[in-house]
């Protein structure tokens, strides 16, 4: 094994991809870690492959840079075949819009070592933006991958939430003794939105397996954000597709006979929710677009469970998990 694998997924990424190559061809400190780079091109149909092949030819140094194609488009699913293809005790995860700072690797290799427990843990993320942000951003700006905390913790509560799937790493035999090998949410597939959080879930199959997530801001990467991603309508598409992924999240934390009582109680607590917003935010939904977005987050939410019940993503068995390994950060 490895010490650590740095996993890409791409779906049309030839024209970013280099810019994530060079960093990591360029990282420091590395001289005595064994690691690789594993390119997961997400059925592309663009020039990915020919851009991997001319960076290939090229390539230099103990990294190898290695490319797998994976024709089932989801982030989850790519995410799940980089595990299969890692050779890394660590995978650290990027996709091609992340550029890591310098040192990323040789931070996440010398966190790992020390910390043993840690089954995940997430980056420091700053948000590189190619036009203005909406008024009152920072209230949304962690639900688009934007992690400014540069004070390192354990995510030991729920409230706390988890970190960015975006330059996350993970120790691989927790995922693979911990998380379930199909995810009922699936993360994006090409263009479109169908669920979103699937990292979030993978990580509550970690947390109640008994492994610490941690926030670690010293591993660093700038998260590219264009100016279609900003827009009124995909940021309203984006937040109302999150909370139609919520109510699978809410229910992993009940055993099953505890769900039908928790669906209930969650849908009230949705409509309360929905109504008192609405009545703060009225005259400001069509020109506020944090506002629209928080509220469009909660009427995904209120339709969740309708939602993934129609779509068949409510399964009844679900692989079972180890015992608890711990429970509290040190």
């Amino acid at each position: 094994m490895l010490d650590f694998t740095v996993a890409i997924r791409t779906f049309n990424g030839a024209k970013r991809l280099p810019l994530v190559l060079d960093r990591l061809r360029t990282q420091i400190q590395t001289k005595t870690i064994a690691w690789e780079v594993l390119v997961v091109d997400n059925n592309s149909n663009d020039d990915t492959a020919r851009v991997i092949q001319s960076y290939q030819a090229t390539w230099v140094g103990q990294c190898p840079l290695r490319y797998v194609f994976e024709p089932q488009q989801g982030a989850a699913i790519a995410r799940r075949r980089a595990i299969q293809e890692a050779e890394g005790r660590l995978i650290g995860f990027l996709d091609d819009d992340n550029l890591p700072s310098e040192d990323w690797v040789a931070s996440a290799v010398a966190f790992g070592q020390v910390n043993p427990k840690a089954g995940a843990f997430g980056s420091r993320i700053r948000g590189v933006f190619e036009t203005e942000i909406p008024k009152n951003f920072e209230k949304i700006s962690a639900y688009l991958a934007i992690k400014g905390n540069t004070q390192q913790y354990c995510y030991d509560t729920y409230k706390k939430g988890l970190p960015a799937g975006a330059g996350l790493v993970v120790r691989r035999q927790a995922w693979l003794e911990s998380v379930p090998t199909h995810l009922v949410l699936q993360g994006p597939t090409g263009d479109r939105l169908p669920t979103k959080s699937e990292e979030i879930e993978a990580l509550f199959y970690l947390r109640k397996a008994g492994w610490e997530i941690w926030h670690h801001p010293t591993m660093q990467i700038e998260h590219h954000i264009p100016a279609r991603r900003l827009e009124r309508d995909y940021l309203l598409n984006f937040f109302h597709t999150l909370g139609l992924s919520r109510h699978r999240l809410r229910m992993l934390r009940f055993v099953p006979w505890q769900r039908p009582v928790m669906t209930i109680v969650y849908l009230v607590s949705d409509l309360c929710k929905i109504t008192s917003s609405f009545v703060r935010h009225h005259k400001i939904l069509k020109t506020d677009v944090v506002a629209a977005c928080e509220m469009q987050a909660l009427i995904g939410s209120l339709f969740s469970p309708f939602y993934l019940l129609k779509k068949n993503l409510l399964p009844v068995n679900q692989q079972p998990h180890p015992v608890a390994k711990t429970q509290s950060c040190l």
